[in-house]
């Protein structure tokens, strides 16, 4: 016998197994008003009465429905609501500029746009068939208790969210990921991480980002139970963790930096020793990082690799039996390498030392680009961009082949960048590179040629791209330049441009 694996089947066994326990406890400073502590049951109730609310409007099946919106009760619900009724749920990144919205919005096809009150005013313009603005009196319009679903067949095969990513285009792209990526994905982090129905995970991962990284799913159908933030903050954090009993988190190495900072003024014991772990990834921190985080917070810290690609868990770094007996420093040394392929996974180092994935959790494809995604998943490997190195089964991630600059866990293209500049009377050449950051890993710099008799100033630049980009895409730093290296087919060398920053470091990414 085989059965379909699709999101509603954790959904499904958390009303089932564990209805009447408190499945979600909703940040309380929501502005479209907060719904507090929702059981299993409720939230089951809410799904299937948002699948009924859009086949009232009309949305059919393989309808997008697109949600911008800070963590929320509402926007977990969405994952199944929409998708687990025959939709595709598009998250959108909600620090992005209302242009940015526009373009995902329209390259999409979504027919419905969910927005967050916060976000509202800014993204006014962006047009769709059916928009509103989340609060209760959505939750009217939106909620339909009065009917029944219909049931769309749902095949593991079909589409269940689109994820849009920066990558080596000055466009994002939408990675189409089904039903079978999500769950076996979400599988794969309850059982690489020992998710239980005893577990209480914070959420301070952005929800739309990879879907949080399959987190909301695999807690569901285990019976955890989610505590919802809406912004990250140190000290909210340490919180939550005291106030909640939490014992699972994930976020960038910039979230473990505001919480062990938060640390050092916290009023006592710091919460959660020998109770917490907490999962990293974006990029690697330093080892000292890693150390703080056993010594000074006395919580596990673990790391994975991966991409909005591949759902995105390719590789998971844990503290093994046989590190046991080693010391704080020996076992951080092992665990800021990406780690060991996760289950059913297969990596393989290229000849040009680009990192491939096989793996059931590798994309579907780029929504409606079919030249990338054959460019993306050739010779039947996905093609990561980033390069390494395998040495006893773990991979070290040591350069980043594709223009994309990681900073604070989002991914930027230095094209997307770049183009911006270029739209600046002043900018005659413009290159954009990743430089190291010990805050938010690496961050955007800019090196210009000016146009001959233009002038303009840093503060000048980075303003511009402030009025264009989402600000964490903007350049944090200008450096002017006479020239650019470029090869003699006009091509920019940019690993010479980012050399003298990277110098001394075994590794080109941080």
């Amino acid at each position: 016998m085989q059965t379909p694996l699709t999101v509603m089947d954790f959904l499904d066994r958390a009303e089932l197994v564990y209805g009447d326990r408190v499945g979600i406890v909703d940040e309380p400073a929501q502005p479209a008003g907060s719904w507090g502590d929702v059981t299993y049951r409720r939230v089951a109730e809410l799904a299937r009465a948002q699948a009924a609310g859009l086949d009232r409007l009309g949305v059919g099946p393989g309808e997008r429905v697109a949600v911008v919106s800070h963590n929320s009760a509402r926007l977990m619900t969405s994952l199944y609501g929409v998708s687990g009724f025959g939709r595709v749920l598009v998250p959108v990144n909600f620090r992005l500029r209302a242009e940015e919205v526009a373009y995902i919005v329209e390259q999409s096809g979504a027919s419905v746009l969910l927005l967050d009150p916060e976000v509202a005013d800014a993204l006014a313009g962006v047009p769709a068939r059916h928009r509103f603005v989340l609060g209760e009196e959505s939750d009217r319009e939106l909620y339909a208790f009065d009917r029944e679903p219909v049931r769309h067949p749902v095949a593991e095969s079909d589409t269940a969210t689109i994820n849009y990513t920066s990558g080596t285009t000055a466009r994002p792209k939408g990675v189409r990921l089904t039903h079978r990526n999500l769950w076996l994905n979400a599988t794969l982090m309850g059982l690489h991480f020992g998710a239980s129905d005893r577990d209480v995970y914070l959420h301070t991962l952005p929800m739309f980002h990879a879907n949080g990284w399959g987190l909301p799913y695999v807690i569901t159908g285990l019976g955890g139970q989610h505590i919802v933030l809406r912004k990250v903050d140190g000290a909210e954090i340490l919180r939550r963790v005291a106030e909640h009993g939490v014992t699972f988190l994930c976020g960038a190495p910039a979230v473990v930096s505001m919480v062990l900072a938060a640390a050092e003024t916290w009023d006592g014991p710091v919460p959660g020793r020998d109770r917490v772990r907490m999962v990293v990834a974006g990029a690697p921190p330093p080892t000292s990082v890693i150390e703080r985080v056993e010594r000074e917070l006395g919580w596990e810290f673990l790391q994975i690799y991966g991409l909005t690609e591949t759902s995105p868990v390719v590789t998971v770094n844990r503290t093994r039996a046989e590190w046991d007996g080693l010391s704080t420093a020996e076992r951080a040394e092992r665990l800021v390498r990406a780690g060991a392929p996760s289950l059913g996974t297969t990596i393989r180092v290229d000849e040009e030392g680009e990192v491939l994935v096989r793996s059931n959790t590798v994309l579907d494809g780029y929504w409606e680009r079919p030249d990338e995604t054959d460019a993306a998943l050739r010779d039947d490997w996905f093609h990561t961009g980033d390069g390494g190195t395998m040495t006893d089964g773990y991979l070290t991630i040591s350069d980043r082949k594709k223009d994309v600059i990681i900073t604070g866990g989002e991914n930027v293209s230095s094209i997307e960048v770049e183009d911006c500049l270029y739209d600046h009377p002043a900018v005659a050449e413009v290159a954009v590179i990743g430089v190291p950051d010990e805050k938010w890993g690496e961050t955007i710099k800019a090196l210009v040629v000016l146009r001959e008799g233009a002038d303009a100033d840093e503060e000048q630049l980075i303003a511009h791209c402030k009025q264009r980009l989402a600000g964490y895409k903007a350049p944090t730093s200008v450096e002017f330049r006479q020239t650019l290296p470029r090869t003699t087919t006009g091509k920019l060398q940019k690993f010479r441009l980012r050399e003298p920053y990277w110098a001394g470091r075994e590794r080109t990414v941080n």
